[in-house]
């Protein structure tokens, strides 16, 4: 009934909006397209918005493209993850810790969080909200909101909630993540005084079952384990049965991160005024010459593994016992990390060019308090650490420089330091853009890897500094839909986990490279190929595997049937990985960790169908996906799974239903 009435509606004659807001919910924030928003009362009406995010001062429009789902959904299509929606997930592509100084060292779920850097801050001219739901196979579902207004014509306020629920496909591999944000920002009347604040809240909680036992080929004995949910697992109760329920959230034996931050940041400049004058009123302008800034940032992170069945495992399965030399006598595990962090900062910006924004120099200092609470104890840090930046957008807009740097100075993490310089130069239309950098950072190895935190397990702590260099450059050629990137990464004291526990640094220099390729192929006037191939290889000794070749391709039709008002996408994707040695899984410890003996091979690249399309402010995504674990002998079924990681199987086929909806008030 809903899609008959959407192509009823979708017949009717479009009726633009004057002013032509340029938008649709998307994720992106790259330059949008041309659609067009309708007031939802059917009236005439416009709307214009943007936006920027926290360290940029350049205004961007929504992503008005939805042929890509992964634009909406959570997990990159580059990374792997643990066979469940909100499990530990990584990248495919190598991406070592770049941030210099203090760090937990849990990030095998930032991928579900939301965090200071992504936040937007929106100024339009209307109220706008989105409505996002996602419902997948066995009761799977994401629900995201998000909703800005202007307060007044100087302040905005947005708001945005994120939900994630998965019941999984094997047992004790369900998941519940919640994540919220508020931000809001102003400026004065006369543009002196600017203010920005960002509250965030994350909360993870992903049940860990340890893979499935390694004890049979459970996978292929489709007779007696078609249903993946009688398949034996290491962790967890294996003679509980699982039901899938939105409703369930119970983790027993399981990951719970907790984490919230308050930023709150004032500006005020000085320089010269000016104004525009019209018929009917006066603009006020200001144009800043110097720019003093004061940052507050107060958060709290708690990273927690307990198993309410500890005694149990070790007794029946001897996970805990074999893998992490743990004779636990408790009926409960309970290990925890948690962190306090106070962060002030004070900046000076100085801008040359006071018609010019884009362009200014910038230095400034922080102290970073920290307090830490762990099984040993309580732990009080600090920080002093100065910075400095420069960034040049060029009124021609040919020319984008930037150049920053962090030193620490004293505290935890004295001797740290990060620099970064990108030269970004639009050559012509027919080349396109030529950018080039150069990125060096040296750090302390995260925290994870100190014997203070409850997480370490009797590890060495003389690690030295980690130290990173990346040079890298890329070539966009827009009338062609053409990018090439490449990364070059020099790597020595290399900190990882070489087994569920244990630690080791790789003191021996080696280098990895990648070249990525993304390209539009315009087959037909209706039908498209999209390709992105990624190489990558390791030169000399690095406890690192990587795939030597990823790729993705989407292949579908993009048009209206004859429509006006339906925009329609589909078609297949597929995407492949070269086999290599998969990181393992610490449950316990969050970690991936190197393992050098299973070698991961895909039994068929993975195959998804998809049909998206769009009627004015609703876009609906239809999607079948992991078709390649299609089984027709023996017993037929989607049973064919291909591992993640070493005894971490994918789902099999998944059928996901996504609406969103946007309101224009």
């Amino acid at each position: 009934m809903l899609c008959a009435g959407l192509l009823t509606k979708a017949q009717n004659p479009m009726r633009r909006l004057p002013g032509g807001g340029s938008f649709s919910g998307g994720a992106g924030g790259k330059a949008g397209g041309n659609d067009s928003l309708n007031h939802r009362t059917g009236q005439e009406d416009s709307i214009t918005i943007t936006f920027r995010y926290l360290d940029t001062s350049r205004y961007v429009r929504f992503d008005s493209s939805f042929v890509d789902f992964s634009k909406r959904f959570p997990i990159p299509p580059d990374y792997t993850f643990l066979g469940n929606t909100g499990n530990a997930a990584r990248s495919l592509i190598f991406n070592p810790i770049l941030p210099a100084g203090w760090d937990a060292g849990f990030h095998a779920y930032d991928i579900y969080q939301f965090n200071l850097a992504e936040t937007r801050f929106f100024n339009t001219t209307r109220p706008y909200s989105e409505l996002g739901y996602i419902l997948g196979s066995r009761t799977e579902q994401m629900i995201n909101l998000v909703h800005t207004q202007n307060i007044t014509p100087d302040w905005n306020a947005a708001f945005q909630y994120r939900f994630i629920n998965a019941p999984g496909y094997f047992k004790n591999q369900n998941t519940n993540h919640g994540s919220f944000r508020l931000n809001s920002n102003y400026q004065s009347k006369n543009r002196r005084y600017r203010a920005f604040f960002i509250a965030i809240s994350n909360k993870i909680q992903s049940a860990e079952n340890g893979g499935i036992s390694p004890a049979e080929n459970y996978l292929d004995d489709v007779k007696s384990y078609q249903n993946r949910l009688l398949v034996p697992v290491q962790l967890g109760r294996n003679d509980v049965g699982s039901s899938p329920s939105v409703f369930t959230s119970t983790i027993n034996t399981g990951t719970k991160y907790k984490n919230s931050t308050i930023m709150f940041r004032q500006q005020y400049d000085l320089g010269r005024k000016d104004s525009i004058v019209t018929d009917s009123s006066v603009i006020p302008l200001f144009y800043p010459k110097l720019r003093v800034e004061h940052t507050f940032r107060l958060s709290s992170y708690t990273y927690n593994y307990q198993d309410y069945n500890a005694s149990a495992q070790n007794a029946d399965s001897g996970f805990y016992r074999r893998n992490y030399d743990i004779l636990q006598s408790l009926d409960t595990l309970n290990i925890k990390d948690r962190w306090n962090e106070v962060v002030n900062d004070i900046s000076v910006y100085q801008f040359p060019d006071e018609k010019n924004a884009q362009q200014f120099i910038k230095v400034g200092g922080s102290l970073q308090n920290l307090h830490g609470v762990f099984d040993v104890g309580e732990k009080n840090y600090y920080n002093i650490f100065i910075h400095g930046e420069y960034r040049n957008k060029t009124r021609n807009r040919k020319w984008d420089i930037e150049a920053n740097g962090q030193l620490y100075l004293a505290g935890f993490n004295a001797g740290d330091y990060a620099g970064i310089v990108s030269l970004r130069r639009y050559i012509s239309r027919r080349i396109g853009y030529l950018q080039a950098g150069f990125q060096n950072v040296n750090r302390t190895p995260s925290y994870i890897y100190d014997n203070n935190s409850s997480f370490n397990f009797g590890n060495a702590t003389n690690f030295k500094k980690e130290n990173v260099t990346n040079i890298f450059a890329s070539l966009e050629q827009p009338q062609r839909k053409l990018k090439l990137t490449g990364n070059y990464y020099l790597v020595t004291n290399y900190t990882y986990f070489k087994d569920y526990y244990n630690a080791d640094q790789s003191s021996a220099l080696f280098n990895v490279l990648q070249v990525t390729a993304d390209k539009e192929f315009r087959v037909s006037r209706r039908w498209r190929l999209y390709t992105q191939v990624s190489v990558q290889q390791k030169a000399g000794f690095a406890p690192v595997n990587i795939p030597l070749v990823f790729t993705r391709n989407r292949f579908g039709y993009e048009g209206n049937l004859g429509f006006k008002n339906l925009q329609l996408h589909f078609g297949t994707e597929v995407k492949y990985h070269t086999p290599y040695k998969a990181m393992g899984y610490s449950p316990v410890l969050g970690q991936f960790y190197y393992q050098n003996s299973e070698t991961i091979k895909l039994r068929l690249p993975e195959i998804d169908l998809y049909l998206h399309f769009r009627i004015k402010t609703f876009t609906a995504y239809v999607r079948g996906e992991n078709l390649n674990t299609l089984r027709v002998r023996e017993k037929f079924g989607f049973t064919n799974n291909n591992l993640a990681a070493p005894f971490y199987p994918y789902p099999g086929l998944l059928i996901r239903l996504g609406i969103f909806w946007t309101f224009i008030n």
